[in-house]
């Protein structure tokens, strides 16, 4: 059983916002499985690890198994995934969400198709113990009309826990977050303002206080907390309103886990605890939203899946697993070698090809060098091609799938030699926006510069002020150059939502108007949902077109 604090404690976590009743501390036991549910609030802390590292210090040597199930747009019944037959999280949940309303706000959506796992089956997997469960920001935007059927949804699902034991022994412990504010002063002003947005989020976190007195689980009031936290701030603590910078992350950290969970005695260098941290996370992420899953658990499993893709998640699984000792480990200040464990995992069995030879369908093997391939293409009177830049020259020209001149006349081009998708084991993926440029002016690339490294599946992207954008599903990311080298030294993300459920159909065809406003389109199979300072936009399925501005 987990250990309870003191009155005293629970007098002080009372003045804190947190919950009288079930205001106990949280000791986990050895080996506890911690699991954050919830929308976009919840998944950032994939990218800022100081919660996770706050817990793995305070608790070195219970060696706690951290996960995070959160996305954009999810909420307590309906938890939206392309490779998934039902996106609604429990029995009862679809009255909110009627399919069949397909211009309502959330009332759409395909069902999804696949084998890909429910909420209830990763929780199960996972045995969760304790469950954070962050939701109410994008639920929000529907304003004061959509409070009574938030409540009901939310209750109905504390209700639908309760009569689980995915640990094997016991219901999860349910701890309800009420959703950040919006930082007024570092928001763009949308159609309802920043002001307006608050007075929604108010009630909002009051409807989860109450849903959680009347369902009697812990509840931590972080609207109150954020507004204090903005300010009493010297500087911004967001980036764009409802993202929290580095800073405001470690408050949060802080903030979270002193309301939950029992005191301790942090151990550990915390530099080599996030470290570890970050790395486990991206494993994770990985094994939860696998990229290209199409063909892992959706409708191309068939015939391409089952000889080699049950058994690269198994994989995964391990390589995950791996990484939880490595967290263990930096938290008690010892080393462990990664690379020695990784070596002792399953050899994958060959991946099978579907391709045959065939001059007149799939077309040949034969690839013609640059100059050669130059002369066999067709074009109109008047028009020439000219040999650019080649792959012969130029190694890491290898996959290219977008290029575009800017207006110095440097060739801009993004590489995926990762694609279709990356294999577990192999080294992670290396993808790149490279620059070509003809320096001495004789219609040729003669020098290439690496903008950026170390990408994943950029399969778009367009200039923006100074630099550019990238899809980068599920991040929509911002690369600049402010030193002058020709090398990205900024890398912002700046949404995250975008389904990856086919590399190529992803994000793809980036083009900006002449107001500076970004298009882009994703292809069938996907299920994207973006959550934004303006409101979560309308979940899309199957294909579609964004202005992003």
């Amino acid at each position: 059983m987990f250990r309870v604090r003191s009155l005293l404690t629970i007098a002080l976590l009372a003045a804190q916002g947190v919950s009288l009743f079930a205001a106990d501390l949280i000791e986990p036991p050895q080996g506890a499985s911690i699991v954050l549910l919830g929308g976009g609030q919840g998944e950032r802390l994939l990218r800022y690890p100081a919660f996770e590292v706050e817990l793995q210090r305070r608790f070195a040597g219970r060696d706690l198994v951290i996960r995070n199930l959160c996305d954009d747009g999810d909420t307590p019944g309906y938890r939206d995934h392309s490779g998934r037959n039902s996106p609604f999280a429990y029995p009862g949940a679809e009255k909110f969400y009627p399919l069949s309303k397909a211009k309502d706000f959330w009332g759409s959506g395909h069902a999804g198709s696949g084998f890909s796992q429910s909420p209830d089956q990763w929780l199960t997997g996972l045995k969760a113990d304790v469950v954070l469960a962050w939701f109410g920001y994008a639920e929000s935007f529907k304003g004061p009309a959509g409070l009574p059927a938030f409540k009901e949804e939310l209750a109905g699902w504390i209700e639908h826990a309760a009569k689980q034991k995915y640990n094997g022994k016991s219901a999860p412990q349910v701890v309800l977050l009420s959703p950040l504010a919006l930082e007024e002063r570092s928001a763009p002003q949308g159609p309802q303002g920043a002001q307006a947005v608050n007075a929604n989020l108010a009630l909002y976190a009051q409807a989860i206080k109450e849903v959680a007195a009347q369902r009697q689980v812990r509840f931590v009031d972080l609207f109150a907390f954020s507004q204090e936290l903005y300010r009493a701030a010297p500087a911004p603590y967001t980036r764009d309103g409802m993202t929290l910078n580095e800073a405001g992350q470690q408050l949060l950290a802080a903030k979270l886990a002193s309301a939950v969970f029992a005191a301790g005695s942090p151990r550990g260098d915390a530099s080599a605890v996030a470290a570890a941290v970050a790395d486990k996370n991206w494993y994770w992420e990985k094994l939860h939203k696998v990229p290209n899953g199409v063909h892992v658990f959706g409708r191309r499993n068939k015939p391409f899946g089952p000889d080699n893709f049950p058994a690269e998640l198994v994989k995964l699984d391990e390589l995950v697993l791996i990484r939880d000792r490595a967290v263990w480990a930096a938290a008690k200040g010892e080393k462990f070698d990664v690379a020695v464990a990784d070596a002792k995992t399953r050899v994958l069995p060959p991946v099978k090809t579907n391709y045959s030879s065939s001059n007149t369908k799939n077309g040949t093997t034969t690839y013609l060098p640059g100059a050669d391939a130059v002369k066999t293409l067709a074009v109109p009177e008047g028009y020439k091609v000219e040999l650019f830049a080649s792959e012969e020259q130029f190694p890491d020209l290898a996959n290219p799938v977008k290029l575009s001149f800017d207006n110095r006349g440097r060739l801009w081009v993004a590489t995926m030699p990762s694609y279709p998708q990356w294999r577990p084991g192999d080294a992670k993926p290396d993808d790149k926006i490279l620059i070509l440029e003809d320096t001495n002016k004789d219609g040729k690339a003669d020098k290439m510069t690496v903008f950026a490294d170390d990408l994943h599946n950029p399969t778009g992207f367009d200039f923006y002020d100074g630099g550019v954008i990238v899809a980068q599903a599920p991040d929509l990311m911002y690369l600049k150059d402010t030193d002058g080298d020709g090398k990205a030294d900024v890398r912002k993300r700046i949404l995250h939502g975008l389904d990856s459920a086919d590399t190529h159909h992803t994000s793809n065809s980036f083009v900006t108007d002449g107001g500076g406003s970004i298009y882009f389109q994703e292809g069938t199979f996907h299920h994207t949902q973006v959550e934004s300072p303006h409101g979560p936009v309308r979940r899309c399925a199957n294909g579609g077109v964004f202005r992003y501005e």
